[in-house]
């Protein structure tokens, strides 16, 4: 299956969520609502201090972290990195549950996983995994991940109950998470329509924006057809010369696998105006 350039500002992300390591910590005190503690396992008999901001107490809400750790206590914190003063950050909420932990180190990107869909929203779809401890949810499906057509909502793609097949993205130990891919699957309908550029094609207008309006060229592909592009005037918006529905002849002028987008542009000798 081909696989489109890895997006930098994506491999950025996947870089910093990846766990860090884990570091076996006293607690000394509190700041605020952030705990201050202090490394028991530093070479040397060196003394090392850090901070578990209150974010990255733990995965349960509490008013305050003393409510969780006394002062002396000592407990397993992930590295999540260096703030400016020098001083190590880490989170205790990585290491909470330790069979969920060992659980998402076991996933690795691009490892296809099963699980089944427990509930669907408006920004994204939660999945129980097939192996992840009892009484959690570990899965979430975001919108784009989905399919690779047009959706308004994710239950056009996927309704509760169901059985699917997904692909890592990545696994975080401190959301305790995994976030999922179903298009990830399949090739993108792009490649295949690629050879489509220069050609004139008629399609519905599915959505009308501000600035333009896309087109559904075929199954899984859509094209965005800039407003000065629509029309010669100077002025107005794409509702005021097209309704959503109507079919609209294009020319495909260019195809974009990298950031997976079709841009069209007038066809000629088309009418840009009603």
């Amino acid at each position: 299956m081909s696989e489109p350039a890895p997006d930098p500002r994506m491999q950025s992300l996947i870089n910093r969520l990846r766990p860090g390591a884990v570091r076996r910590v006293k607690v000394t005190g509190f700041d605020g609502t952030d705990v201050l503690v202090q490394l028991v396992d530093v070479e040397g008999g060196a003394t090392e201090t850090g901070r578990i901001p209150r974010q990255e107490a733990s995965m349960r809400r509490t008013e305050h972290p003393s409510e969780l750790f006394e002062v002396g206590q000592e407990i397993d914190a992930e590295e999540i990195g260096r703030w400016r003063e020098g001083r190590l950050h880490l989170s205790a909420r990585a290491c909470e549950i330790p069979a969920l932990r060992s659980f998402l180190l076991g996933l690795e990107r691009g490892q296809v996983v099963t699980g089944t869909v427990s509930a669907v929203h408006n920004f994204g779809v939660f999945v129980h995994v097939d192996g992840e401890p009892g009484g959690l949810c570990t899965g979430f499906i975001r919108v784009p991940d989905l399919t690779w057509g047009w959706i308004s909502h994710p239950s056009e793609a996927v309704e509760a109950g169901r059985r699917i097949t997904a692909e890592v993205i990545i696994a975080e130990t401190r959301s305790g998470q995994v976030t999922l891919s179903l298009k990830a699957l399949r090739e993108d309908p792009l490649i295949r329509f690629a050879d489509q550029v220069g050609r004139v094609l008629t399609g519905p207008i599915i959505k009308i924006v501000p600035f333009g309006v896309f087109v559904q060229l075929a199954p899984e592909v859509v094209g965005f057809l800039h407003l000065s592009e629509l029309t010669d005037e100077p002025t107005g918006t794409p509702d005021q010369f097209v309704d959503e529905g109507e079919l609209i002849t294009v020319k495909v002028a260019e195809v974009d696998l990298r950031l997976h987008r079709v841009r069209l542009g007038a066809a000629d000798g088309a009418d840009r105006t009603r």
